[in-house]
């Protein structure tokens, strides 16, 4: 007796991935420029570059804006050309090889997450300053910063167009705080007239200028991070070129133009002398002088928002970053899992809070200063490190495009690749010599911290190699065009 045929088993429903077509040029540019937090790097570092540059310092932040231009030039145009959505390391790749690629992914996980993870100890210490000049009260730090990461992991959790309005309501009331100082000195006059003394050659060619530079790099800290939503951009060739260079010069025009407005708050003679007297107290002086003491309460707020903001910020990154690694098999595929409805890589974000809870909780067991220890010490070797991916970055643009057909310009495949790669070079230069400012530490500790950064693109290169030989199929698929299509097949977009 003949057994009748049986159906086929309906297919099954494939897996959640990204929410796809979702994020515009506004929503990516708030997660670049939230990242670098701009309140807080006014108010907690403008006033330490003003102490050690003098007058001059807005000019170092424009510097700074024009060499990270330069640099998005050649990034942008690779944009058109890569698919992959692992940021840095897949363009590195391209151009530099798979070594280099590896040991790039391995510096962008530090990178970002030395720069999240660090900042949990300034949302601390901003929230006891904020107590205690609001209420009179000292509040423990730790508490807050725990509470800070389970409310980082619940956004990220969320949805990324909800992350993104999030983002976009706690970057127009930080970014509303300072142009409401701004306005309130232009208003006043400043204190004895509105000058343009801060750029002139002879106030910016001073010794101290090379401190101010350091600061003002460090001010654009996770701009790049554009690439990293290609996959959840639309238009993803348009929209990412887009945001990179909005908020380039968004950030470059407004941090030089917010503390010209401070230097003219005190005026050119006396702003050095009160920056040294209180850079704490610098912009909370001069926005209660200016605008009232109700606008200096408001901004202890907005600077905690704001930090929380940054944090956000950098767990969307490091969560779609730890998605790449995941799909290139480099990570446990549990953590690439995306959320059903929310479309989350909700794993990847539940691993990187556990990682930061144990950061701050060993800190805080060690007895640890929120702010001296836990932020400056963690936020170095990861924004040297997200430096050195710029660098990298710059110099893959360059070999890439020497080794394929295209239509792009000398000037978008050479020129700027060439004076990108001289410029982030010094700009690292700058750093690792000025490293003190940023850490705080001794001789000793700033040789780890710094160490830190070509110790693990060497455990990547290690990693590379051990693939290649034990598991092929991984490495040579580790960072591979998505759809199959070369990279050179790929036709230059209009911005």
């Amino acid at each position: 007796m003949s057994v009748p045929p049986q159906p086929p088993p309906p297919p099954q429903p494939a897996a959640p991935g990204l929410r796809t077509g979702t994020l515009t040029t506004a929503d990516i540019s708030f997660f670049v420029v939230s990242a670098a937090a701009p309140l807080t790097v006014m108010a907690g570092v403008a006033p330490i570059a003003i102490m050690l540059g003098g007058i001059g310092a807005p000019a170092g932040y424009l510097l700074a804006g024009v060499t990270l231009t330069v640099f998005a030039v050649g990034f942008t145009t690779m944009s058109r050309h890569v698919g992959h959505g692992g940021g840095f390391y897949a363009y590195i790749t391209r151009g530099l090889g798979r070594p280099a690629g590896m040991g790039a992914a391995l510096l962008a996980m530090l990178g970002y997450n030395g720069m999240e993870i660090g900042v949990y100890g300034l949302l601390g210490s901003a929230s006891q300053d904020t107590a205690l000049a609001l209420f009179g009260v000292e509040i423990p730090w730790l508490p807050v910063s725990l509470a800070g990461l389970v409310l980082i992991w619940y956004l990220g959790y969320r949805s990324i167009d909800f992350g993104a309005k999030v983002l976009g309501v706690l970057l127009v009331a930080e970014t509303g705080i300072l142009l409401l100082l701004a306005g309130g000195v232009l208003l006043d006059g400043g204190a004895s007239g509105l000058t343009f003394d801060s750029f002139t050659p002879a106030n910016v060619a001073v010794p101290g200028m090379a401190a101010v530079l350091a600061c003002a790099f460090a001010a654009f800290t996770g701009f790049e991070s554009t690439a990293i939503y290609r996959r959840e951009a639309r238009d993803p060739r348009r929209t990412i070129p887009r945001a990179t260079f909005i908020a380039v010069a968004f950030l470059g025009l407004f941090y030089a133009f917010i503390v010209w407005t401070v230097i003219q708050a005190y005026g050119s003679d006396k702003v050095v002398q009160a920056a040294t007297d209180d850079a704490g107290g610098l912009f909370f002086a001069a926005i209660t002088t200016y605008v009232g003491a109700w606008a200096a309460d408001l901004m202890h707020v907005l600077i905690v928002s704001s930090v929380i903001a940054s944090l956000l910020a950098f767990h969307n990154a490091i969560n779609r970053y730890t998605l790449s690694l995941t799909e290139e098999g480099l990570l446990p595929p549990v953590l690439g899992r995306i959320h059903p409805r929310h479309r989350s890589p909700y794993l990847a974000g539940a691993a990187q809070t556990a990682v930061g809870a144990v950061v701050v909780a060993g800190f805080a067991l060690a007895g640890a200063d929120p702010y001296t220890q836990l932020l400056l010490w963690v936020n170095t070797p990861g924004m040297i490190g997200l430096m050195a991916l710029q660098l990298l970055a710059a110099a893959a643009v360059l070999c890439y495009f020497r080794r394929i057909r295209h239509r792009e310009g000398v000037w978008r495949t050479v020129v700027a690749p060439v004076a990108a790669v001289l410029l982030l070079g010094a700009a690292i230069a700058l750093v690792t010599a000025n490293v003190e400012l940023f850490s705080g530490a001794g001789t000793a500790t700033n040789i780890l911290l710094v160490s830190l950064v070509p110790a693990v693109f060497v455990l990547g290169l290690a990693l590379a190699l051990r693939l290649r030989r034990t598991r092929p199929e991984v490495y040579a698929r580790f960072a591979a065009e998505p759809d199959g299509e070369t990279p050179a097949a790929r036709e230059p977009a209009a911005l």
